[in-house]
């Protein structure tokens, strides 16, 4: 039976800057309009938060009973190290969505803007769907696809929009900025799996166009996100604080660049973890300034 520390393992806590982010941004964003509200923003992030931890638990769930977790380098795995049976793992998996799906309600019934239950209901299919189901997208190259579109442009327009009723053009690139660290997440973590992922079938997005050129497409990610960034300084000058991550994009970026593989590509995950959360702050800062 798995432990206390092991379930939050397997919740993958390294992952949840990508879902605290995006909500800094959309409420800097909000602020920007003249329309922020901190009790929103907060039903947002719990939104946020609870729907990474059950994509993590759904993506361990999935990969384990299809074998793909059986060889890992990552961080533990609950199902494919057998330290929690699979039903255990769904049955966590459906609680996170759960707490996500009551959240996310909660925040639409605030705003009376009812149409985003739909909205919220793709990104719980996004959810499952990214290694569950007969047909997953994520073990068909399109994972960066879903990254973008529900914890880049949803997770900070839908923040924004219950917020202050409108989107504004820099709510619009700071969600497309915030994308695509996501997805530089997302690409340097399958980046450290190809070896196996290759070998298990899962056909990530790295693993389709070969490595190399996974690892530019990271630093294309990382700096599209400042380009976008110093952007919006045009509308709200303090939005320049963004460049204060050029160093430590600039590290990150050198270290994949370089070749670095396997667990010397643990502290990058982290790293560009840190790097979105960092780029959420100083934005949404920097926006709402």
């Amino acid at each position: 039976m798995a432990t206390p520390a092991e379930w939050l393992e397997g919740a993958r806590p390294r992952t949840l800057p990508a879902a605290v982010a995006p909500v800094l941004v959309g409420t800097g964003a909000a602020a920007q309009l003249g329309s922020a509200s901190v009790p929103r923003a907060l039903l947002a992030a719990g939104v946020a938060l609870a729907l990474q931890v059950g994509v993590n638990y759904a993506n361990d769930y999935s990969d384990g009973v299809r074998g793909t977790d059986l060889d890992r380098v990552g961080p533990l795995r609950l199902t494919g190290s057998g330290a929690a049976r699979p039903s255990q793992v769904r049955l966590a998996a459906f609680a996170a969505l759960g707490v996500g799906a009551l959240l996310g309600l909660w925040l639409v019934a605030l705003s009376g803007h009812w149409w985003l239950v739909a909205v919220g209901a793709a990104a719980i299919g996004a959810a499952w769907y990214y290694t569950g189901g007969s047909r997953p997208y994520g073990y068909r190259g399109l994972g960066e696809v879903g990254v973008f579109v529900f914890f880049g442009l949803v997770a900070v327009l839908g923040t924004t929009y219950t917020q202050a009723d409108r989107v504004s053009w820099p709510a619009v690139a700071g969600a497309v900025g915030v994308g695509s660290l996501a997805c530089a997440l997302l690409m340097v973590n399958n980046v450290r799996d190809v070896p196996t992922d290759a070998l298990a079938g899962k056909r990530t997005l790295a693993v389709r166009i070969g490595e190399h050129r996974a690892r530019r497409l990271y630093v294309v990610f990382l700096g599209l996100a400042l380009l976008l960034g110093l952007a919006c300084a045009l509308a709200a000058p303090w939005s320049a604080l963004v460049l204060l991550l050029v160093l430590p994009a600039g590290i990150l970026a050198t270290t994949v660049r370089l070749g670095a593989r396997g667990i010397l590509l643990r502290p990058v995950l982290a790293g560009t973890g840190a790097l979105e959360l960092g780029y959420g702050v100083l934005l949404g800062l920097g926006l709402a300034l």
